[in-house]
C-alpha cells in the first residue's frame, strides 16, 4: 500500500508572519515538522506543499520534495487535494506544517487506524482532556467518540453537556488536527461545498461528518504543540535547546 505524507505550507500568518522560515533552532520550522514526518515507519513518500517560492527555496536546502500550489486555496486539504490530482496512492497523511513535535509514531497509529477500519473514509486523533481549562476554551476543538471508534461530532463547545454535573473520566476528547484519508476520500471532499455546521463552527471535518463520511479516531497518550504564535515558537526553541543539553 503507497502511503503520501503531504504536509501543507502556507507562508502567510496572521499571528506569526512566515513562521515557518523561522530558524532558531539551525532548522527550519517546516524543516522540523518534515523530519518527523520521514520516521514514519509507514509513509513511503513525503512532500511539502505550499504557495510560495521562499518556503519552495527553504526544501531545496534540506532536500525535500516540495511542489507550488496555487495561492488561492480556502483550505491545506485543497491544497493537498491539487498535489494529490497528479499522484498515485492509497492513502493521502494531512500533516499540520506548524506542528514540529508530532510523534512519528503517532502518525502511525493513525494509518493503522485507517488500515484496519474498512467503513473508515478519514482518520484522525485524539486524546483525552486532562486540563477543565480546555473545555471551554474554543481553540481547543473536542470530539465525541461512538462505541466503535467512529466520530459523532466535533465542537468547539464543550460537548457532551454535563447535565447533572456528573464525575465523568475519559470523557471528553480533544481532537489533534492530522488526518488519514483514502485517496478517492480526499479528492471527493475537496469538491463539496461547505455545509452549514462546518459554517457554525469553523471546522472542516463536520463537512465529511454531514456528507456521511466515517472519520475513524484513534486515542493517543501525548499532544504535540502547534506554533501559532512568535511566543509558542521561543518555548518550542527552549525545549529544543534543552533536549540537546541532556
Amino acid at each position: 500500500m503507497n502511503i503520501t505524507a503531504i504536509i501543507p505550507a502556507r507562508y502567510a500568518s496572521t499571528r506569526f508572519p512566515a513562521k515557518l522560515l523561522a530558524r532558531q533552532t539551525g532548522k527550519y520550522l517546516i524543516q522540523h515538522v518534515y523530519e518527523r514526518v520521514c520516521q514514519s515507519s509507514l509513509v513511503n513518500t513525503v512532500i511539502i506543499a505550499t504557495d510560495d517560492k521562499r518556503i519552495g527555496s527553504a526544501c531545496d536546502e534540506f532536500g525535500a520534495d516540495w511542489r507550488m500550489t496555487r495561492s488561492d486555496h480556502n483550505s491545506g486539504t485543497d491544497r493537498l487535494a491539487e498535489v494529490v490530482m497528479g499522484l498515485e496512492c492509497d492513502i493521502v497523511v494531512n500533516v499540520q506544517g506548524d506542528e514540529p513535535e508530532m510523534r512519528p509514531e503517532h502518525i502511525d497509529t493513525m494509518i493503522q487506524r485507517l488500515q484496519s477500519d474498512s467503513q473508515a473514509d478519514i482518520a484522525t486523533l485524539s486524546a483525552i482532556i486532562t486540563d477543565e481549562n480546555e473545555l471551554t476554551n474554543p481553540n481547543v476543538v473536542k470530539v465525541v467518540l461512538g462505541t466503535n471508534g467512529h466520530a459523532l461530532y466535533f465542537s468547539r463547545w464543550p460537548v457532551p453537556y454535563n447535565r447533572d454535573n456528573c464525575k465523568l473520566s475519559g470523557i471528553y476528547r480533544k481532537h489533534l488536527g492530522i488526518y488519514g484519508y483514502r485517496r478517492e476520500v480526499l479528492l471527493k471532499f475537496s469538491q463539496l461545498p461547505p455545509t452549514p455546521l462546518e459554517k457554525i463552527e469553523k471546522l472542516e471535518q463536520l463537512r465529511a461528518l454531514e456528507n456521511g463520511m466515517i472519520i475513524a479516531v484513534a486515542d493517543v497518550d501525548h499532544v504535540a504543540t502547534g506554533i501559532d504564535t512568535p511566543e509558542q515558537y521561543n518555548l518550542f526553541v527552549k525545549r529544543m535547546i534543552s533536549r540537546e543539553t541532556d
